[in-house]
């Protein structure tokens, strides 16, 4: 089978390889995928540059998530058959026609999403659960600012944040992008900087009760000066480059809190949750409560052109591969 690989951790991206690899059997508690398409994550990217926490050991395939049909069974797997449609959180080996994986990773997929829907959704959507539903605690009526909000994790906080009942302030860098959030169904849409005035505008004053930032840096910042009291300010990621600091008298004195959101350790500390969690957001995926965005399609021997599209900031949503 074909496989994009990574033979050396580097800056350039374009060090990867598309290549002939074979994979072995499945082995105990272990599934074999055929995959029929994968997400491209900026965590793809960070392995690939050494950046990123988890660090697969020297040759890997990335692509963390994935959608495929299972073609073989390890030894004791008994919640998933041959030919069943699963989505799987694998961590590294999507981009490739086939994937090994232990079989506790993957969950069938739901059956109204199309194979790249199904393939982009969870790592978004479980990071906007998680943040919206089990750290902020939100409630229908308030007011929630998403920063970045046309990427993956930025839309899909756009998408659950109009389901739970909020009101949804969103920001994003270009005129493009904004207008796609206001198609999207955003009730305010705002540049990505010089925002804090506008914020307190539309709240009469009291600023926005949850913040969801995956960008960091000035995002951050000026995100402090426009929450309410009470407020929950959602820490995601640093996509602008810079890890921000903040004086600790500041939420003292506007009564607000500052939380740190990783949705996958989440499921991990609390399993149960963790359980609780994924089988929310399929079902309401299945149920069409919720719409993944897909911006463009790639094939395998473009696997680098979709991380690249990714990489520059011109993605709306999501960009898949399919092998």
């Amino acid at each position: 089978m074909k496989a994009i690989v990574c033979h050396v951790n580097a800056e350039d991206i374009g060090t990867l390889t598309l290549e002939e690899r074979d994979l072995p059997a499945p082995v105990p508690g272990q599934v074999k995928l055929r995959i029929l398409a994968a997400s491209v994550n900026f965590p793809d990217i960070l392995m690939v540059q050494g950046k990123y926490q988890h660090k697969p050991p020297l040759p890997f395939t990335p692509g963390m998530e994935a959608i495929g049909e299972v073609i073989a069974l390890g030894e004791g797997v008994t919640h998933v058959k041959i030919g069943d449609r699963v989505v799987a959180g694998l961590g590294a080996g999507g981009f490739a026609q086939e994937a090994l994986t232990l079989a506790a990773a993957v969950r069938k997929a739901p059956r109204r999403l199309s194979d790249a829907e199904a393939a982009a959704y969870t790592a978004a959507y479980l990071t906007a659960y998680v943040a919206l539903v089990r750290r902020a605690r939100m409630e229908a009526g308030e007011t929630l600012l998403v920063h970045g909000a046309a990427g993956g994790v930025g839309l899909a906080a756009v998408d659950f944040g109009r389901h739970m009942g909020a009101r949804v302030i969103a920001t994003a860098s270009s005129e493009e992008k904004r207008a796609f959030l206001t198609s999207y169904g955003a009730d305010v849409v705002l540049p990505s900087s010089g925002f804090r005035e506008a914020v307190k505008d539309v709240t009469g004053g009291k600023g926005a009760n949850v913040i969801y930032d995956p960008v960091g840096g000035d995002v951050f910042d000026e995100s402090t000066r426009c929450i309410a009291f009470d407020g929950r300010l959602l820490v995601i990621g640093f996509t602008s480059g810079r890890i921000p600091t903040i004086s600790v008298n500041m939420p003292l004195i506007k009564g607000y809190a500052v939380m740190g959101v990783r949705a996958g350790e989440y499921g991990r500390q609390f399993p149960e949750k963790g359980r609780e969690n994924l089988a929310a957001i399929d079902a309401l995926m299945e149920e069409g409560r919720l719409r993944p965005h897909i911006h463009a399609t790639f094939p395998l021997a473009q696997t680098v052109d979709a991380m690249r599209m990714l990489e520059t900031r011109g993605v709306i949503g999501k960009v898949v591969v399919v092998p």
